[in-house]
């Protein structure tokens, strides 16, 4: 892969794409739009040097490990996945057309280590079930071939959202052993080995999570025997002990995940660097929760307002959490203190309908 300068410009600051849900998939957004984030000061401004890119409603971006192509889910029921070459200003430039992601409403990305693979979670809908797909990718990254396509069976105890299953996240573990497919609508955590001859998934093991918890990202502490996992329908976090060599997962705590007298949804979770520390969007309380780590379980630092309304999409960058306000359509900038605690955010950028953010 042909390696570019990193981008530079008129605009000071560390460059933030955001991805929107357009008017085709139930949003205002244009698709794909570009911020510049001053960790000095906590601001967020529109970088208005970098056009926005119409893209079907990109609602997670992932870099691929070069860091010179981003890849998009296209959100919708006809369910496609789009990469983009970064140029040397930053701008995103298409690369082809979208391709077909192995199932209905994407939701979901990440490369796997080596750069040969991307690795997609396909939530699929209220009477479609969810899958994981598989695409290879060329020198240049260029997703050219749909290898495999996994389908997971089931449900849960909750109506109208566990009818069928619905696969939320799919990350390598931090050993680089295995694929781990996050299913809210199963309570299932689903260990796979990644064949990267053939690019197909194998099934290593099935880990059955508390019924109704509705499973949705898992984050990993630093060393990887220890994760933390936001439980949408349940609104807990749940704390997860892994075993690197079999793939399992053993359930070992879990808080609330707001104190919050209302309807609430986790959303984006991140763990600290250190290890001390997990912070988690709740969407109807519209915080976002820090929490200190005790041995196995969390311990609640306090709650911050988001910046905005439904905060879905959080990122750690130049020690802020950066989070996208779908329902006001503001990405806010909160600064992490040295207890793990959040300030009240910088005036927040307005970006309709976003969901997404990726700092590069």
């Amino acid at each position: 892969m042909t390696a570019h300068p990193a981008p530079t410009g008129p605009h000071p600051g560390l460059l933030v794409h955001t991805g929107s849900y357009t008017p085709d998939t139930g949003g205002e957004g244009i698709g794909l739009a570009a911020l510049r984030f001053d960790p000095e000061t906590g601001t967020l401004t529109v970088d208005a040097a970098l056009p926005e890119v119409p893209v079907s409603g990109p609602s997670f971006l992932v870099a691929h490990p070069s860091g010179q192509v981003v890849y998009s889910t296209n959100e919708s029921v006809s369910g496609t996945v789009s990469a983009f070459a970064r140029q040397p200003d930053g701008a995103l430039v298409p690369l082809g057309s979208p391709i077909a992601s192995g199932g209905t409403n994407p939701c979901h990305l990440s490369v796997h280590p080596d750069g040969g693979w991307l690795l997609t979670a396909n939530y699929g809908d209220d009477t479609i079930a969810g899958t994981v797909a598989v695409h290879r990718l060329d020198e240049d990254g260029v997703p050219v071939e749909l290898t495999d396509v996994v389908f997971h069976q089931g449900g849960g105890p909750v109506a109208g959202r566990q009818e069928v299953s619905h696969a939320h996240q799919v990350v390598v573990d931090p050993s680089g052993r295995h694929v781990l497919a996050v299913d809210l609508g199963t309570d299932t955590v689903y260990t796979y080995r990644l064949d990267t001859a053939s690019g197909t998934l194998e099934l290593v093991v099935a880990n059955q999570l508390r019924a109704g918890s509705g499973p949705r990202h898992l984050a990993f502490a630093p060393g990887g025997d220890q994760a933390w996992i936001a439980d949408e329908l349940s609104s807990s976090v749940t704390g997860l002990r892994y075993d690197a060599a079999a793939g399992t997962f053993t359930e070992v705590s879990s808080v609330r995940a707001t104190t919050a007298d209302t309807h609430n949804q986790p959303g984006g979770i991140v763990a600290s660097p250190c290890g001390r520390f997990v912070w988690m969007t709740n969407r109807g309380a519209d915080t976002v929760a820090a929490f200190r780590v005790e041995g196995d379980t969390l311990q609640p630092v306090g709650e911050t307002p988001s910046g905005g309304s439904w905060p879905r999409g959080l990122a750690l960058t130049a020690g802020h959490l950066l989070v996208a306000n779908q329902y006001s359509g503001t990405v806010a900038a909160l600064r992490i203190l040295d207890d793990g605690s959040l300030e009240q955010p910088a005036p927040a950028a307005a970006i309709p309908s976003v969901i997404c953010t990726l700092a590069l």
